[in-house]
């Protein structure tokens, strides 16, 4: 330590850029200076991590090497609505009298109900059943396969069952046989194939050559080669290419898989470990299945196996507020567990933690090394609840487990929640919960689209310190058409520089989500995307490699200044020229339209005594008559467009708005300068719950300002009032101000930077990001720095910014890294468009 800051006294770094930045068609002339000094502060040696969650078949028919589906005979309606208990197993029957049905009396046990039932009243050439996997099973030549079975025979004689893989067009690839021992017990039989041949469609098979009724359940195939040769593992390639993000962390299972469709589908972890056939698989809150193969065990074993600190995430006591919308199988909304049943639920999480850190000779402990770990796990961090709605059901839970967790193991670290967005009620009463109850840790998220995250680099530079950290659990810049462009990564790369210069408060970091395969995706954007043979990177995967490879564990003040010249003149917002009405799946009356600039003259009014001469309809039903404009449709997004001239100093709006039906309120637009860049004040948006500021900027839409609680009554008019001025928006209902938002944010500059040092390797990281249309010439002066090698790592990230790297085709974009000489760094160029990553090597 002291000579880390004998370094820092004497680390003065003053990069100097001179940017020639064409504004318009003029030729003014930029200055920016990017200055790194010292002394830095200590951060986060864990910032950078993953976060995995099991939708996108990320799991089951993902990371998770077992290749068949629906193993147990547990899907269900439930899972999809187009699904049953036989999905994916056919019957064969050639030249055979056999049926195939699913029974549940006398099961394998009680978290494996139901299981199929083989009947063969005549043997013939080939009977039995067959599973095609996922979209195919991928077999290799030379690799061996454990296949496994339980089976208990019902009646008849069959002794033998031939374990087949063979390829789509019916080639034999592998093939063995099993010998029933006849017992009407259960019994589990198992066997190993090698496949001499390869196929990445094939299938597996199970053949009969005797009458007779057996049953079957727990059917598996699994490769034996899986990351670290694990038994119940995972797929190598998958689990290498996430290892090779060098996480510090991996958040898991979720996600909203934690707390669950209802309280039946809460992620319950006991249900997850121990041997397969025993663990309780259950519906996917993302409309397929989950086996539970991939458990906490091996999600334990897995952040062990790539040197990532593991951290669970638990329900904090309530299901997902967003329960019950599909097939009505559970109550709507955020329910708790009953009081009576929370002390149960308690000592389950405590449980949790005493299987992971306690010692063999504990009950947890124990089980834990009966599975075969008997070192502890040391786990640190615990999630506890995950986007949940901020309530008293939902208060007095969470107090109650934290609380528990904090007298008996006051050395782990409690996330908290603040909700699905980085502002709004959940946000806002998250945050003061947290303040309340002295949080350690509260989880932000954040899906926002690119500009937001250059317009909020400054989102953490104001928090308190003494207040709770943060852990920015899930995040990703949403471009248009949920594409993994250059533009969203760079955007993430910004923010990131941001979260580097904050990560004495922001401990923890996770791009979301993880993984995503290709004709399976219920979410997009995704880090990586798959499918059973080939895997495709994308571009925000490369961002973050590079962040989590490029980290440290010191903070040096970084400064980005931007200067224009005197005779340059400054540029002003685009004018307003228009409002929008809107409906979204409501109808609603419009009146006593008002504009007034900000000098005091009205400058448009429309009373609809006759049909409005300056409007457009871009879409819905919209009827002027008696006074008033209709909008009739229950079409979402139904908008009207009035025109009119503006200055940029704003204007003053006003109207009457009631509601006559329909499931939300109004929508009301200013600053319209098209109708793919505008702001609208949503008003009882999301099913008349919320009011919210809303600016869309090339048809991109996000909440700027937070959310207000608050719902339209029907049949009633509303007064409204908006004033939009350079610097902010106030907006008001009934003569009361709702919010009150700056518009300053509305800018963004064209460079982020941060940088950091590696303790551990001497080194000195420095980090720039460009969305400058064009290169920025860079002079650097590295005189008062170092002393350093006198070559540098120089890593560049660059390209047009709707490029991205798609899937199954060659990759458009990579980073290129070179050794460039430090001298040769006095005169250089940032590309447009650009992550710059340097990494400085002590002398």
């Amino acid at each position: 330590m002291v000579k880390h800051r004998r370094f820092l006294g004497v680390l003065f770094l003053c990069i100097v850029i001179a940017c020639f930045l064409q504004v318009g068609n003029a030729a003014n002339i930029k200055e920016a200076t990017i200055c790194v000094t010292g002394p830095g502060k200590a951060i986060s040696p864990d910032l950078w991590g993953i976060f995995f969650e099991d939708l996108n078949y990320a799991a089951d028919g993902g990371l998770y090497a077992e290749l068949v589906q629906n193993r147990s005979f547990e899907y269900s309606r439930g899972d999809n609505k187009d699904w049953n208990a036989l999905s994916y197993w056919d019957l064969i029957d050639e030249g055979a009298k056999a049926s195939l049905n699913v029974e549940s009396d006398k099961p394998l046990n009680s978290n494996n109900p139901h299981y199929a039932v083989l009947k063969v009243d005549q043997a013939g050439e080939c009977v039995g059943l067959r599973n095609p996997g996922f979209d195919g099973m991928v077999i290799k030549t030379g690799d061996l396969y454990d296949a496994s079975l339980f089976a208990r025979v019902l009646s008849g004689q069959p002794r033998t069952v031939t374990i087949r893989l063979e390829s789509a067009a019916g080639k034999i690839l592998a093939e063995s046989q099993i010998e029933l021992d006849g017992q009407n017990k259960w019994t589990k039989y198992k066997t190993t194939l090698k496949a001499k041949g390869a196929d990445s469609e094939a299938r597996l098979l199970l053949l009969v050559s005797e009458p007779g009724t057996l049953a079957l359940d727990m059917i598996s195939l699994f490769p034996q080669k899986t990351f670290r040769n694990r038994p119940n593992g995972l797929r190598p390639d998958l689990a290498q290419i996430i290892a090779d993000l060098k996480p510090k962390f991996v958040r898991f299972p979720g996600g909203c898989l934690a707390h669950g469709d209802g309280l039946p589908n809460m992620y319950r972890w006991k249900d997850t470990i121990g041997p397969v056939e025993q663990r309780k698989a259950q519906r996917n809150i993302w409309r397929y299945h989950q086996t539970l193969g991939l458990g906490y065990y091996e999600y334990f074993q897995f952040c062990e196996d790539i040197g990532a600190k593991p951290l669970p995430v638990v329900p904090a006591g309530v299901c997902c507020q967003n329960s019950g919308n599909y097939l009505n199988l559970v109550p709507r909304g955020q329910q708790g567990i009953p009081m009576d049943q929370m002390p149960d639920y308690i000592q389950e999480v405590l449980d949790l933690i005493e299987w992971a850190n306690g010692p063999v000779d504990s009950e947890w402990g124990a089980k834990r090394a009966a599975a075969g770990h008997p070192e502890p796990f040391n786990l640190e961090y615990i999630g506890l609840g995950n986007e949940d709605t901020i309530t008293p059901v939902f208060e007095e839970r969470y107090k109650m487990i934290n609380d528990a967790i904090k007298a008996k193991y006051p050395d782990i670290v409690v996330i908290g929640t603040t909700g699905p967005w980085p502002e709004g009620s959940d946000y806002e009463k998250g945050w003061a919960f947290a303040r309340k109850e002295k949080l350690p840790m509260v989880d932000e998220h954040g899906y926002k689209p690119p500009f937001w995250f250059w317009q909020n680099l400054e989102h953490f530079d104001t928090y308190d310190r003494a207040a709770s950290q943060v852990y920015l659990g899930e995040y990703a810049a949403h471009d248009r058409d949920r594409r993994n462009t250059l533009r969203s990564a760079l955007a993430e790369a910004a923010y990131n520089t941001a979260v580097e210069r904050n990560a004495d408060l922001v401990r923890l970091a996770s791009y979301a989500p993880l993984l995503g395969k290709e004709g399976h995706m219920q979410w997009r954007p995704d880090m990586i995307y798959f499918d059973n043979v080939s895997i495709t990177p994308s571009l925000n995967y490369h961002v973050q490699k590079l962040f989590n490879l490029n980290a440290g564990d010191i903070y040096l003040p970084t400064s980005v200044t931007v200067d224009a010249h005197p005779e340059e003149e400054v540029e002003k917002l685009v004018s307003p020229d228009g409002i929008l009405l809107g409906t979204w799946e409501t109808q609603a009356h419009f009146d006593d339209i008002k504009v007034v600039d900000s000098s005091g003259k009205t400058i448009f009014t429309e009373s609809f005594n006759r049909a409005p001469k300056q409007s457009a309809v871009l879409s819905g039903q919209w009827h002027t008559s008696d006074g008033v404009h209709a909008q009739r449709s229950n079409e979402p997004h139904a908008l009207a467009h009035f025109a009119f001239p503006a200055d940029a100093s704003g204007y003053t709006l006003t109207l009457r708005a009631m509601k006559t039906g329909g499931n939300e309120g109004f929508l009301v637009g200013f600053g319209a300068i098209d109708s793919r860049n505008y702001y609208w004040w949503n008003l009882g948006g999301w099913g008349n719950t919320r009011y919210a500021v809303e600016e869309t900027v090339v048809g991109r839409r996000t909440a700027i300002g937070g959310y207000i609680d608050g719902r339209i009554e029907s049949n009633r008019w509303y007064d409204i009032k908006i004033e939009l001025r350079e610097s902010r928006i106030r907006c008001y209902l009934d003569g009361k101000l709702i919010q009150d938002i700056s518009r300053s944010s509305v800018s963004s500059p064209d460079l982020a930077a941060s940088c950091v040092h590696d303790s551990a390797s001497g080194d000195t990281i420095f980090k720039v990001v460009s969305k400058a249309d064009k290169p920025v010439q860079a002079k650097i002066d590295l005189s008062k720095v170092g002393p350093f090698a006198s070559t540098a790592a120089h890593t560049i990230l660059a390209g047009d910014p709707d490029a991205e790297n798609r899937f199954g085709k060659a990759p458009e974009l990579l980073p290129k890294t070179t050794s460039i000489k430090v001298s040769d760094m006095l005169d250089m160029q940032i590309p447009a468009h650009s992550l710059t990553v340097i990494r400085f090597h002590s002398q």
